[in-house]
């Protein structure tokens, strides 16, 4: 039985990893979701989030994605996603602004972004604030 499995997070621009992996976990829509070899065939949504690469040696590597698509065939798994960076390369100010500028143009509906759009840039910038925190407790062990 194998130990490990195929993993590609791949963005628009780019391939962000490619490699093996004991475990990866992903934000799907409904929740997140561990992949570990021999993992059941799966095609699904991700939402904004945190994508989690345990390495076979035990350590962790952190991405961002913007949201995507996960497919999960037996001995490989790729998230597609339209942005994905690594954790360590977010930019906290910028997620910092966007964040506070969602908010106020949900609590001011005059503004001139609509309230879907302002829902899906704060979910984006809480996750990207959320993996840069995640990636710096990682630093600290």
């Amino acid at each position: 039985m194998a130990s490990t499995i195929h993993c590609d997070i791949v963005s628009a621009e780019a391939e962000i990893f490619s490699g093996v992996a004991a475990m990866v976990i992903v934000p799907g829509e409904e929740g997140d979701l561990g992949i570990a070899p021999r993992h059941a065939p799966l095609l699904t949504r991700l939402r904004p989030g945190q994508v989690r690469v345990i390495l076979p040696d035990g350590e962790e590597e952190f991405y961002y994605i913007s949201g995507g698509l996960l497919e999960i065939q037996p001995h490989v798994v790729s998230v597609l996603s339209d942005t994905a960076q690594r954790a360590g390369d977010l930019d906290e100010a910028a997620a910092l602004k966007a964040k506070e500028e969602a908010e106020r143009a949900i609590s001011d509906r005059s503004a001139g972004m609509e309230v879907a759009q302002a829902q899906a840039q704060l979910a984006q910038a809480m996750a990207q604030l959320a993996a840069l925190e995640r990636f710096r407790k990682q630093i600290k062990r």
